[in-house]
């Protein structure tokens, strides 16, 4: 079994086999909050379309991997996801959780008998992550180890190859508000530092307080400490630092991420940090 197979089976039967349970742990007005965040106006809204997607793409998925023919469309994604909450908000709660609870086993078994061949297709790695991967971390609402390990191992992990990669660095250094990468590198590594330094304060200390900073002074602060470090090193230093959260993430104690200091700091520092200044190769 390939590795990016592997990965996506456990998406699929580890992060969002227990999506709906993380959630259910905030309580309710929390929780709201952060769907509503999202622009959804009920937890319920955002599973309509997560189910929507899911349904839309394993056919797609199954039709490339077998070789057959199947409808391509163009799709406006807010008429989409309009359709999806229309087309659930009626259903019984209890039915629409077990719905989507089916709709994830079933996906699953399916993607598994997939012949092995069809994971190396360009097509279908897009799907998959698409719809499996990044969806979850698209709409984290109750960080798990898993998501947080996973986007440290196989995202970060790559973020100095795939920049390399790039055709055209200046164009995503301009999107990004950064001159070089190797200031986005030192911004990177300071708010890794800084997360690090405010999770260990508060499993040490529940009444831990920190300084909340302003960002552009504190990006620049970051620019100017790494301004004399070389290339070389700064990639070392940001791979050290890698690993050392994936130490500190393994080692959490599995109420750290019901802490919502800390379970915000994680997601914001990993995963959402990660979407921020994502880039394709």
């Amino acid at each position: 079994m390939s590795s990016y197979k592997q990965r996506t089976l456990d998406f699929l039967n580890i992060e969002w086999a227990t999506y709906i349970e993380r959630f259910n742990r905030w309580p309710a007005e929390y929780g709201v909050e952060r769907v509503n965040d999202q622009g959804y106006p009920r937890f319920r809204d955002m599973l309509a379309h997560i189910l929507a997607w899911s349904e839309e793409a394993m056919p797609i998925i199954l039709a490339i991997a077998e070789e057959r023919e199947y409808e391509r469309k163009k799709y406006d994604f807010d008429v989409f996801n309009a359709a999806a909450m229309e087309k659930y908000k009626d259903w019984d709660e209890k039915d629409l959780l077990a719905h989507f609870e089916k709709t994830r086993q079933k996906a699953a078994a399916d993607l598994r008998s997939m012949n092995d061949a069809a994971w190396e297709n360009r097509r279908v790695r897009s799907w998959v992550n698409g719809v499996f991967i990044h969806h979850a971390r698209e709409h984290l609402v109750a960080l798990s180890r898993f998501l947080a390990v996973d986007t440290l191992e196989n995202e970060w992990s790559e973020y100095v190859e795939r920049f390399n990669k790039l055709e055209d660095k200046q164009t995503f250094l301009k999107k990004q508000g950064f001159q070089s990468f190797h200031d986005i590198l030192a911004h990177v590594i300071g708010w890794w530092e800084e997360g690090e330094r405010i999770i260990s304060g508060i499993l040490k200390d529940p009444k831990f307080k920190w300084e909340e900073h302003d960002a552009d002074a504190y990006n620049a602060e970051l620019i100017a400490k790494y301004e004399k470090t070389s290339d070389a090193d700064l990639q070392n230093l940001f791979e050290r630092k890698r690993l050392n959260y994936l130490k500190l993430v393994n080692k959490l104690p599995q109420q750290a991420f019901t802490n919502v200091d800390i379970e915000n700091w994680l997601a914001a520092d990993l995963v959402e940090h990660f979407d921020e200044h994502a880039l394709n190769s």
